[in-house]
């Protein structure tokens, strides 16, 4: 077999230590290191002695990142998907692993998995982050309002959002005193609220006994505290795209796409899409492409491959918005596929639309033009005239059509 690296080295990445395999030429090295800082520089420059051009290593879990960090810029590094390598079944140790990643890389059998520049994994970790903060902030909004009907106070009823001013306030004023009179809580209300005053009052009577208050002030903190960190990363994050803001800007114009969508689309792709040769290619490495399970000319499964998650995850939210958009090609998508396959199933399908949109507009700084709510009728008219025609006819009328006069 032909050998594309003479000179490569295979790293088996755990937790506490690092295999590597070195291939040069005829001769073979192995050593294994801790994943301490000074350890990886060791390990490194024990890689440049040996005049290493090439490493690979599996992307497993988030170890591989402080190994690539501290190589990176002095070989040609490839992070490489575990399922593409898996070994042959036998002998199983960390350096039989690292030999044969090794032995891969040497013949050009490894497809290295999309690693942005540091910059952009520094604003990854940015996005990433204020998603779980957000996941987090819902999460304790819902244990309040869960807490709250324990106590059988329906603020969430009568306030749109309990996390409100007035909503807070209200609650604030139930936990800090031993009794309230809810009449004078219910005053608390500010701008359109206060027409709710009589429906506040009935509300806000309620049992909070002493381990509910406990709660509720553990819970109102924790929401404040992700409110102001959410804040702080919102600060940070928009100094890291100023430069980007064009992008954003025009991404924002999609159905469903947000600043915040925007710039989660910015982190995990960046703005320059060589990387994936067509919309095909990114739709798949995102998650958002059918797979492939055929076995005896049947396809058992069609479920969608895995992928990027926290784009993903940004995606199908986008596209529960988009579905939501009066007017667009989305929402008639999303409506001709729930009817037929499901809800869920739709808005998986209006979020590959909607990563296949990014990608051209991406490409070639373009701007978003909808192609229309009525676009599926004009693509084939005549279909829909006979499906109508068919479903009159059903109901006891005569159907007779006829075509009108080209405008001139």
């Amino acid at each position: 077999m032909r050998v594309e690296h003479e000179r490569c080295a295979g790293l088996d990445v755990h937790k506490k230590t690092v295999a590597a395999w070195v291939l040069i030429g005829d001769e073979e090295h192995s050593r294994i290191v801790g994943t301490t800082t000074p350890d990886l520089l060791s390990l490194g420059d024990w890689l440049a002695g040996l005049g290493v051009t090439h490493v690979a290593m599996e992307s497993s879990g988030s170890y591989w990142k402080p190994v690539y960090n501290l190589l990176e810029g002095r070989f040609e590094l490839l992070v490489v998907n575990p399922a593409h390598i898996k070994a042959i079944p036998g002998k199983k140790t960390d350096i039989c692993d690292a030999k044969w990643i090794a032995d891969l890389l040497r013949h050009g059998l490894l497809r290295a998995s999309f690693v942005p520049s540091q910059q952009q994994r520094d604003l990854r970790e940015l996005t990433r982050h204020r998603s779980s903060l957000v996941q987090k902030r819902s999460q304790a909004v819902n244990e309040l309002q869960k807490h709250l009907e324990s106590a059988n106070i329906k603020l969430a009823g009568v306030a749109t959002d309990i996390t409100g001013v007035s909503a807070t306030a209200m609650l604030k004023e139930l936990l800090d005193k031993e009794r309230v009179d809810p009449a004078e809580v219910a005053q608390l209300a500010r701008r359109r609220l206060r027409a709710k005053i009589p429906e506040l009052e009935k509300a806000l009577q309620g049992e909070l006994r002493p381990h509910l208050k406990l709660i509720l002030r553990q819970l109102l903190s924790d929401i404040e505290l992700h409110e102001r960190q959410i804040a702080e990363l919102d600060g940070a994050i928009l100094e890291r795209v100023k430069d980007d803001q064009g992008h954003i800007g025009r991404l924002d114009e999609i159905p469903g796409i947000n600043q915040r969508v925007g710039q989660i689309i910015v982190a995990e792709i960046g703005t320059r899409l060589d990387r994936f040769p067509s919309a095909k290619h990114l739709a798949k490495w995102v998650g958002l492409c059918p797979g492939n399970n055929e076995t005896g000319g049947k396809r058992k499964s069609g479920r969608t491959t895995k992928g990027n998650r926290a784009l993903r995850s940004a995606l199908v939210e986008a596209a529960l918005g988009a579905s939501r958009t009066k007017k667009s090609y989305f929402r008639a998508q999303y409506l001709r596929i729930a009817a037929k396959r499901g809800k869920m199933k739709a808005l998986v399908a209006v979020a590959h639309s909607l990563i296949v949109v990014i990608y051209h507009m991406l490409k070639s700084n373009e701007r978003f033009m909808d192609l229309g709510v009525d676009y599926f009728d004009r693509r084939n008219p005549v279909k829909v005239v006979n499906r109508l025609a068919k479903r009159i006819a059903s109901l006891g009328y005569a159907v007779q059509i006829t075509p009108l006069p080209a405008a001139a």
